[in-house]
């Protein structure tokens, strides 16, 4: 039986106005985190790649990355200035293929890939193209589904990234970007309370290697919130090859602090 088709719009615009103000209290509680911080999983050295989200650099991604890099990896950012669209990783990706592809040959392991935001629609896309070198794409309210529209800045991505006649290529992606990868585990990580992106646009579907993750959260506070570092660290530290969905109902603080897990949400 196929799946009932959800119809959404942009997410509330009162969500989009308390966006600043939540994600800096969000960024407050990380030094008091730090310590909790510290019962998150470590992982075995393989190469984390974070990537920003539209019109942010690596700045933007320092705090999680240097969280990333406390766990015991090997961790880069994506070294393409700011993120402005599909142009600046090449048109078709291709400079952060080469990032991709430097990290997996000086470490001969696969890469893990952290998005935020439409750097997790890049890091999901190049996952497809490239499974031999990536072991598991984690995004951070990406708009998984392709629908532009379904955010509350669509009109400046327009104006920044669409303002040229789109190449076959493009597309064909963007007819194809719902479909999770076949061979590298993608999970989701979202907030139903986003100003940003609708999070129905940001669900995986249902299949053997995908899972979504609820987290209490902003859109501009997912990569400075904590519990959202927990979840990181959970699926970043599965062993290779060993992959399994995030388990929600191994604690009760895990009960609490995500508000669900899977493909079971309303």
């Amino acid at each position: 039986m196929s799946e009932t088709v959800v119809e959404f719009g942009r997410p509330p615009f009162s969500f989009a106005l308390m966006e600043a103000g939540r994600a800096l209290s969000e960024m407050s509680l990380l030094p008091a985190a730090q310590v909790p911080l510290r019962a998150a999983p470590s992982g075995d050295g393989h190469s984390v790649i974070v990537c920003p989200g539209f019109l942010t650099s690596d700045r933007s991604t320092g705090f999680l990355r240097r969280f990333i890099a406390s766990k015991g990896y090997e961790t880069f950012g994506w070294e393409l200035g700011r993120n402005l669209g599909p142009g600046t990783t090449g048109g078709s990706f291709e400079l952060l293929a080469d990032k991709i592809h430097d990290a997996y040959q000086a470490s001969g392991r696969k890469v893990s890939l952290v998005g935020w935001s439409l750097g997790g629609v890049m890091a999901r896309e190049l996952a497809k193209q490239f499974p031999e070198q990536i072991r598991q794409v984690v995004t951070l309210g990406s708009p998984i589904s392709g629908k532009v529209e379904a955010s509350t800045i669509s009109w400046l991505y327009n104006q920044v990234a669409g303002q040229q006649p789109m190449p076959l290529y493009m597309q064909e992606m963007m007819e194809n970007i719902a479909h999770p990868p076949t061979d590298v585990p993608s999970t989701s990580i979202f907030t139903k309370t986003d100003g940003i992106v609708h999070w129905r646009g940001c669900i995986e579907p249902k299949s053997k290697m995908t899972d979504n993750i609820e987290v209490y959260a902003s859109h501009c506070g997912l990569g400075v919130n904590p519990i959202v570092y927990f979840a990181i660290a959970d699926r970043l530290a599965l062993p290779e090859n060993e992959w399994s969905p995030f388990d929600r109902q191994a604690s009760i603080w895990r009960r609490a602090a995500f508000p669900s897990s899977g493909h079971v949400y309303h």
